[in-house]
């Protein structure tokens, strides 16, 4: 019956982790992710799994854990890719704000 507890506290807690890359890769930027959060959980999981491992309590429930860590996985990567959108999209807009102080100064100038 542990097991099961376990594994059921495993499955609703690990939904959220598909839902939740999902989301972010929508957004298509880190702007409100946190990856302390999400190494937390992700030291978790090992932890987890390391406690399996270590205890020789090799069960179906370690699937879960391990398939959990793989969506947490999925999450990391759409956490990189949303950082590299961000930081293109900050060099654009420093790019343009450059060429509107220009434009402005040469309208100053004309004056």
């Amino acid at each position: 019956m542990a097991e099961i507890l376990e594994a059921l506290m495993l499955i609703c807690f690990g939904l959220s982790w598909p839902l939740n890359a999902y989301k972010n890769y929508q957004a298509r930027t880190a702007a409100g992710t946190s990856w302390q959060f999400i190494a937390l959980i992700t030291a978790g999981y090992i932890a987890g799994i390391a406690a399996k491992l270590i205890s020789g309590n090799i069960t179906w429930v370690l699937a879960v854990y391990v398939i959990n860590l793989a969506c947490l996985a999925v999450n990391w990567a759409v956490y990189m890719r949303n950082r590299r959108l961000d930081s293109a999209l900050d060099s654009e807009c420093a790019r343009i704000q450059q060429r509107c102080k220009a434009v402005s100064a040469s309208f100053e100038q004309a004056r």
